[in-house]
């Protein structure tokens, strides 16, 4: 985005500076360093979002564990009981939980950061920042959501008696990592374009809801065909929470797939980054 002081008058008579946001072309410079000297900023906005999500709540953070808890029970019973669906031969609770927490994080950064531009226009009209903070605190700030489901999943763990490896110490920060960097440039593109488009608003939770029964959260990859298996592993999302669960029940890493979740993870922030910068001289206007 391309910014240019311009000089008014006051009152008094004396010349005052006035930022100007112009659209930038169609390549805008992405800005790094600005980003980074603005991370103050973002850290506000993540606290802020952590304060409006569990304020006025009778049950504040337990609502995160009893989510993906309930969620699991539903498809315990009906996948692991009813159907028999195979596991790999980890108990099924278990094995729905390990997919489903990583999947709800993702879901749940990717809404609400889509959300936040389109919300903010009144911010957005007033002062400068980098617009990406908005969504990137918001996919940040669902983090704390995925450490607190967490702790149902350690108890789990226990439950089964499930061997811990010192690997998952070392993958599951990394599979987090990239999910977050992955959350981040999706929100960022759809928040974009729901500044524009409301509709994007309606579109986002329907995809996602058809989109975990296209990742391997309730199912084992291996599942799925073999000559339809590049799909699945071209999906960013098998690679993570594939590589998340192995390294917690300890089943060989998938390593070919979490490397195409990096690159598509990297990939996807920089559209994202590109998307937001290139319109974030319009979003007051459009708002």
């Amino acid at each position: 985005m391309l910014r240019s002081p311009r000089t008014t008058s006051a009152t008094s008579g004396a010349p005052s500076a006035t930022l100007v946001l112009m659209p930038p072309g169609v390549w805008p410079r992405l800005a790094l360093d600005e980003i980074w000297s603005y991370r103050e900023l973002f850290w506000f906005f993540v606290w802020r979002d952590l304060k409006v999500r569990y304020r006025q709540t009778l049950l504040g953070v337990v609502w995160v564990v009893l989510q993906p808890m309930l969620t699991m029970a539903v498809f315990a019973v009906v996948l692991g009981r009813l159907v028999g669906l195979p596991s790999d031969g980890v108990p099924y609770p278990l094995f729905a939980y390990a997919g489903l927490l990583p999947w709800l994080f993702f879901s749940s950064a990717v809404t609400t950061g889509a959300a936040t531009l389109a919300g903010s226009t009144h911010l957005l009209s007033k002062v400068y920042f980098p617009r990406i903070l908005l969504p990137a605190a918001a996919a940040t700030a669902r983090l704390v959501d995925f450490a607190v489901g967490s702790v149902g999943l350690v108890a789990l763990l226990f439950i089964y008696r499930a061997p811990f490896t010192l690997a998952a110490f070392a993958i599951v920060p990394v599979a987090v990592a990239v999910e977050l960097i992955l959350a981040v440039g999706v929100a960022s593109y759809l928040s974009s374009l729901n500044v524009k488009f409301r509709d994007i608003g309606f579109v986002v939770p329907l995809l996602l809801q058809l989109g975990m029964f296209a990742t391997p959260v309730l199912y084992h990859w291996t599942l799925v065909p073999s000559q339809w298996r590049w799909i699945i592993v071209a999906n960013p999302l098998t690679g993570i929470i594939e590589s998340y669960r192995s390294a917690l029940l300890g089943r060989a890493l998938p390593w070919q797939a979490l490397l195409v979740s990096v690159a598509a993870a990297v990939v996807q922030l920089a559209i994202g980054l590109w998307e937001v910068r290139r319109m974030e001289g319009t979003y007051a206007d459009i708002g």
